[in-house]
């Protein structure tokens, strides 16, 4: 599948379940609940981390 929707929307798409996933493991479970909401809440934070931290690449434009 390559089409252009995922292409845009598919990370992002992914965080929001993880985060929300997180967010309804944490109000609702316990035990395991809390170390699944750790994890799905840390997700995101650590991908804008990476985004952030990780060298640019020159700007190419179209031609």
């Amino acid at each position: 599948m390559n089409s252009p929707f995922l292409r845009l929307w598919g990370w992002p798409l992914l965080l929001a379940v993880l985060t929300t996933s997180g967010l309804a493991s944490a109000l609702f479970s316990d035990g395991w609940g809390d170390a699944w909401s750790w994890f799905a809440l840390g997700a995101p934070v650590a991908v804008i981390a990476w985004c952030w931290l990780r060298p640019r690449r020159p700007f190419k434009a179209r031609q």
